[in-house]
């Protein structure tokens, strides 16, 4: 078991060292190509633990080191395993043993035996000192919440009676969330499908449903023949807040990976053009429409350009805006770490170019979304307010929250959906071209 800590300690050196989770770990297995199926997949649970509690656990590691670690290998392999022993059910001696072979594994210079003997003595001592050293901590918050002091002190501000709920839940596993394509089969049988799989689930509104144990993509029922999407509960309502009916004109902008794309389609025969940035990712949505044997004309282009338009006005605009996708940050572990407080003024910019542009394009009497799966107030309402300043033409309506069960406790405050067990933490405000 120690290769799954060795690719799960390269994967977060990688992500310290500022690269994105989604390609650090796969390079990571890349250099493990005999890594057994459950080792890769051990290693994925270790590198995403490791990062979301990444606070806690290098709060332990500071207390436990005389002085930083010059390798940062050896600080990775440290960091995950004291992510296991917090956190996971391994065995204590059977991880500090693991920890030591990987060690042990590395190339030069940190394979050698005082190395070997340094994490051997760090992790006993934080096993002997794991109450004394845990009592250190309650006044650190970045400690407590594993989240950036920064990021923890935005949140407080701006959401004074949530912040606390909203950090726990960021730090959850992520819930599976199917739309199911009622074009093709009803909520109620696919449900039936899915009790005949032995699989539990509980529907949400009009398509959702959650699977109250994640399922590999292949083995859901109907994926492949398009019944079904994997798409977030709270993403799930920007189609039908667009309101979109049979034969409009419509822009999806900035649409990869097409989740949202797919779901306009299946409530409205539209003519959809769909806009990304990124050839490759428009791959990806392409994949997505044949699955669902849906058709969109698919465009490479800027949201802040006009160069790729045609001229001719759209009567609705899906405008799922770039962001520091703070919202999700439980599904994107590394967000939290990688992100900076300037970011946020540097997305705030890219969005204040996106969206008047967009409103050029938008025909008289039509519908914006404004879109971000981001929990802060500069790239939401404040984008929004500041918007309408300059925009006399445009008005934000008011939208109703879609009817859900006790399962889906949605809270919104000013078109902020905030984070809850059910789903992620999105901002919409639907614009009306007057």
């Amino acid at each position: 078991m120690y290769i799954s800590q060795q690719i799960a300690a390269n994967a977060v050196n990688q992500v310290l060292l500022g690269r994105n989770l989604t390609l650090a770990l796969p390079a990571a297995l890349a250099d493990f190509p005999a890594a057994t199926l459950q080792q890769r997949g051990a290693a994925q649970d270790l590198s995403y633990g490791t990062l979301r509690f990444y606070g806690e656990i290098d709060a332990y590691l500071v207390q436990l080191l005389e002085k930083p670690l010059t390798d940062n290998r050896l600080h990775s392999i440290l960091l995950v395993a004291i992510y296991q022993l917090l956190h996971d059910k391994a065995d204590a001696f059977t991880v500090v043993n693991q920890a030591v072979q990987a060690v042990s594994a590395l190339k030069r210079p940190a394979a050698k035996s005082w190395a070997k003997g340094l994490v051997n003595a760090i992790l006993r001592n934080f096993l002997r000192q794991k109450e004394p050293l845990q009592a250190k901590l309650k006044a650190n918050a970045v400690a407590m919440y594993s989240y950036p002091q920064w990021w923890i002190n935005k949140l407080k501000a701006q959401y004074p009676d949530h912040w606390q709920a909203m950090l726990e839940v960021g730090n959850q596993h992520p819930p599976m969330t199917l739309r199911v394509n009622t074009q093709k089969i009803s909520l109620d049988d696919y449900t039936q499908l899915l009790r005949r799989q032995d699989i539990t689930a509980t529907t949400i509104g009009a398509q959702a449903i959650v699977l109250a144990k994640p399922v590999a993509v292949e083995k859901i029922p109907g994926f492949t023949a398009g019944i079904v999407s994997v798409q977030d509960y709270g993403a799930q309502m920007a189609a039908p807040l667009l309101g979109m009916k049979d034969n409009m004109r419509v822009l999806d902008a900035c649409c990869a990976p097409g989740g949202k794309t797919g779901h306009i389609l299946e409530l409205a025969n539209v003519a959809l053009t769909a806009l990304d940035s990124d050839e490759l990712r428009l791959l990806r949505v392409q994949s997505n429409l044949d699955r669902l044997e849906l058709q969109a004309a698919l465009m490479v282009g800027d949201a802040a350009s006009d160069s790729w338009w045609d001229g001719k006005y759209f009567d609705g605009i899906l405008a799922d805006v770039p962001c520091t996708a703070s919202g999700i940050v439980r599904r994107h572990v590394d967000i939290k770490w990688l992100r900076r407080e300037a970011d946020v003024a540097s997305f705030v910019a890219q969005q204040a170019k996106i969206l008047p542009n967009l409103w050029r394009m938008l025909a008289k009497g039509g519908r914006l979304l404004y879109v971000t799966c981001s929990v802060f107030n500069e790239e939401n309402q404040g984008q929004v307010d500041q918007f309408l300043k300059n925009n006399a033409d445009a008005t934000q309506l008011p939208y109703p929250l879609p009817i859900a069960d006790e399962l889906c406790n949605i809270t919104q405050i000013n078109g902020q959906l905030i984070p809850s067990s059910a789903h992620d933490g999105f901002f919409y405000a639907l614009l009306q071209k007057n």
